[in-house]
């Protein structure tokens, strides 16, 4: 098994995502001992905001491509190939300003290639990279899970939850903290939680190969 673990919080130790996220890929080595796990830190090595120089090679320039073009283009193709090459990917996903991490977005931008992990047919787009597993760490500061109010600022999961549905996968889950900013009462719970909810995953995971 393969997997792909990743990181996008900018708060390093302090980060919430980043210890769930860790506490998952800890959860999966233990229970399977064949995972091999690669790590992909998106705060120590971003990738680009997304550019022409990234898209031309996309749009069928392959002839006269600059070498700035060439760059982005194999930055691109590193990461792309890394994310279909994963069975299982982990993904710290911090809630900043109703979103994601620009950071995580650059990251998507790169991967959403035509060809690779989505095509268009005569019925509509078809995603390319199902077949795996993704589980998000997600963090908030503040409760937004359980109101419409709240659900309706929400930009972090529900993104995610579609952009990943384009490329084809299926098997999403969220592993959630939030209220984590609501003082150590609070934060306490959020992760109390959370660590069940990896245990239920993990003891899923077990029954579904039994």
């Amino acid at each position: 098994m393969k997997l792909l673990h990743i990181d996008s919080s900018i708060t390093g130790q302090n980060s919430v995502s980043r210890t769930l996220s860790a506490n998952i890929v800890a959860a999966f080595k233990a229970s399977n001992p064949d995972v091999t796990v690669d790590y992909l830190d998106l705060v120590a090595d971003a990738p680009a905001h997304f550019t022409m120089d990234a898209m031309c090679p996309r749009t069928g320039q392959t002839d006269n491509l600059s070498p700035a073009q060439v760059a982005e283009n194999a930055v691109s193709e590193k990461l792309v190939e890394q994310f279909l090459a994963a069975d299982v990917v982990v993904i710290g996903a911090p809630f900043y300003n109703f979103g994601i991490p620009s950071q995580l977005k650059a990251w998507i931008d790169r991967i959403a290639q035509p060809g690779r992990t989505f095509h268009y047919t005569a019925h509509g787009p078809e995603g390319l990279a199902g077949g795996k597993k993704v589980i998000i760490a997600s963090s908030r500061g503040g409760v937004y899970s359980t109101s419409p109010q709240g659900q309706a600022l929400e930009h972090q999961e529900s993104y995610l939850q579609t952009v990943l549905g384009f490329f084809g996968v299926t098997d999403i889950q969220f592993i959630r903290a939030e209220g984590v900013a609501l003082g150590q009462e609070s934060k306490d719970q959020a992760m109390a939680q959370a660590a069940q909810a990896i245990e239920q995953l993990m003891e899923e995971q077990l029954a579904a190969v039994a």
